[in-house]
């Protein structure tokens, strides 16, 4: 397994829920992390970690272009270099088939498709140039199987695999290896109103947090392309 000493990791959407507890878990671990947030500063209030050369939190907005590049030159800037990308942040709504605005549409393919991707194009040569540079997706199975009428989120989420598969295509020869975690309903704010899957029974994002730092810390020889985590018993096609 590789060392966490020394690498730097940049996590979107680490203010709360699962971005919340990779950003600790890997801090916990020993790496370098830097959390794109809306309100940097309200995190760092709230983080309690104190002044930490191993803590940078910077503005990034999925919605807004401009803070992408500005979050990997600060990144850059404090560390001169960059190891991994966790592509966390995203959102939900009820937009189906039959109904639904296409504003709705177009600002969940924003948050959920082309944040990651432009991310990503940003990130990737920096990525290439460690040898072991590490690209995770925070996908779900509702991008491996479609079983409800949301089918924007699906949508997003299955062209968020096909952006794994693409990114750990062309990244390979340099030693860049993508994972996309796929996890079924998860204990965070975005579950809150699910009724099928009691709270207790759904997956705690300290658990998905140890599954992303397993993926990170991976040898290039033993690259896993995509994790289903679920917590009920279901065909995974």
């Amino acid at each position: 397994m590789l060392a966490p000493e020394g690498r730097i990791i940049m996590i979107s959407g680490a203010s709360r829920g699962i971005g919340r507890a990779i950003a600790e878990r890997l801090y916990g671990k020993g790496y370098s992390v830097s959390l794109g947030v809306r309100d940097p500063k309200a995190l760092a209030a709230q983080w309690g970690k104190g002044e930490s050369a191993r803590l940078l939190c910077c503005r990034f907005d999925a919605e807004d272009r401009a803070t992408f590049a500005p979050w990997l030159e600060a990144t850059l800037a404090r560390y001169g270099r960059l190891d991994g990308l966790v592509n966390n942040v995203g959102i939900s709504n009820r937009f189906s088939i039959e109904e639904g605005d296409e504003a709705e549409l177009d600002r969940l393919l924003a948050i959920n498709v082309k944040a990651p991707l432009f991310l990503t194009r940003l990130c990737l040569p920096h990525l290439r140039k460690c040898d072991a540079g590490r690209v995770v997706n925070i996908g779900s199975l509702s991008g491996k199987r479609v079983r409800n009428d949301n089918i924007a989120y699906a949508m997003s989420k299955f062209a968020l695999m096909a952006l794994s598969h693409g990114t750990r295509r062309v990244g390979w020869e340099d030693g860049v290896r993508v994972t996309a975690i796929c996890p079924s309903f998860v204990r965070t704010d975005l579950t809150s109103g699910v009724t099928k899957v009691a709270r207790e029974d759904m997956i705690d994002p300290d658990d998905l947090a140890e599954l992303v730092a397993t993926a990170i810390a991976l040898p290039n020889t033993a690259a896993v392309a995509e994790l289903l985590v679920n917590c009920t018993l279901e065909d995974m096609l």
